[in-house]
């Protein structure tokens, strides 16, 4: 990797000389501009206002714009006079736990390596001294004529270095928070830790940038001569957070993070058990209870009426229950009135007999 500065890190009376690389780099896809019509680039030139004359760099220097709009001209023996003592040092003025640093601050990162064989033991003692004591360097620093402020902490072993912004370069978050005042309830809470647990860990070094990769394929389908991609089919977008209903959301996100990891909810275990059947032909409880309540009234009722309800079945549809029943209701009817003139005939037949016999009584 090629360094962007050379210098050496003050450690107390120890110096040790170092390079500075960049320990990152873009990996976006960049674009040209260029004409619509002809697909020309288009490319920008510097021009001074007054004259209209295209200028070189050579002739560019600065300048410091006031608030009433005035050029003040600076030059580079202007910023060279000025005092600078971390010009070619990264100057550690204290060594803090690592939770100190709030992780806004954190910059642009850097990786220092040794510069030269007689770098690598002071390089060597001030890592093993940093991963002891479990706590980073704060250190300021000269780069591209300005002092900085920076972080040095040990990543595997290599001692890298994090820009940060200066304490007043920190915004305070002033109207950012909800106005509203909001209650949250414990089972929100719940779901919400349900949910942290089911996602779980990731490898970080898995995740990758999605958008980049179609925009790299869809360049390779314009260079071999195609239209490019497919627009995504609707409903393939993330959708924004629209949350209607914050308990049902989060239901819904803990048992599609479960599905995704293979887990089966138990909810849905317990849906598939239990199936409704249509009104009128359900089996089981619902038929033993129709059974049931068929047996309490016909134990109301009268033997003969029970004998023709018994000949009735309570699996028949309903249309062929009502004939049954008033058929059964004519037999028992008939019974009675013969039951009736029955005992009618008997009741005459002993009258007739006491009346005859009363005379023969008399005549003896």
């Amino acid at each position: 990797m090629r360094s962007i500065w050379n210098g050496a890190i003050s450690f107390g009376l120890v110096s040790i000389p170092i390079k500075l690389v960049n320990a990152t780099e873009s990996r976006s896809v960049s674009f040209r501009q260029v004409h619509v019509e002809d697909g020309g680039r288009i490319r920008y030139k510097k021009v001074c206002e007054l004259d209209g004359e295209e200028v070189s760099p050579a002739d560019i220097g600065k300048a410091y714009e006031d608030a009433d709009g005035t050029m003040i001209p600076i030059t580079d023996e202007d910023l060279a006079s000025l005092p600078l003592p971390t010009a070619k040092t990264i100057e550690i003025v204290a060594f803090v736990p690592a939770a100190e640093i709030d992780p806004i601050q954190i910059d642009t990162a850097y990786y220092l390596s040794a510069n030269g064989v007689p770098a690598a033991k002071p390089y060597t003692l001030l890592r093993e001294a940093l991963k002891r004591s479990d706590k980073v360097a704060v250190a300021k620093f000269a780069l591209r004529g300005r002092e900085r402020l920076g972080m040095l902490r040990v990543v595997d072993d290599v001692i890298a270095m994090h820009g940060l912004l200066w304490p007043d370069e920190i915004r305070a978050p002033e109207g950012v928070a909800p106005e509203t005042p909001v209650s949250v309830r414990e089972a929100e809470l719940d779901l919400a830790d349900a949910l942290m647990a089911t996602l779980g860990e990731v490898d970080i070094s898995t995740l990758h940038d999605d958008y980049r990769t179609a925009v790299e394929e869809m360049i390779a389908a314009k260079a071999a001569g195609g239209e490019g991609v497919a627009p995504p089919e609707p409903g393939e977008e993330r959708r924004g957070g629209q949350v209607i209903d914050l308990m049902a959301a989060l239901e819904s996100s803990v048992r599609a993070a479960k599905e995704a990891r293979g887990e089966a909810p138990a909810e849905r275990e317990a849906a598939e058990v239990t199936e409704l059947k249509p009104r009128g032909r359900t089996e089981g409880a619902g038929q033993t209870g129709r059974k049931k309540a068929a047996a309490g009234r016909t134990a109301r009722k009268a033997p003969a009426e029970k004998a023709s309800e018994d000949a009735v079945s309570e699996d028949a549809p309903p249309e062929e229950k009502a004939p049954a029943r008033k058929t059964a209701a004519k037999k028992t009817a008939a019974k009675k009135t013969t039951a009736k003139k029955t005992t009618a005939k008997k009741t005459a037949q002993k009258a007739t007999g006491k009346k005859t016999a009363s005379p023969r009584k008399r005549t003896a």
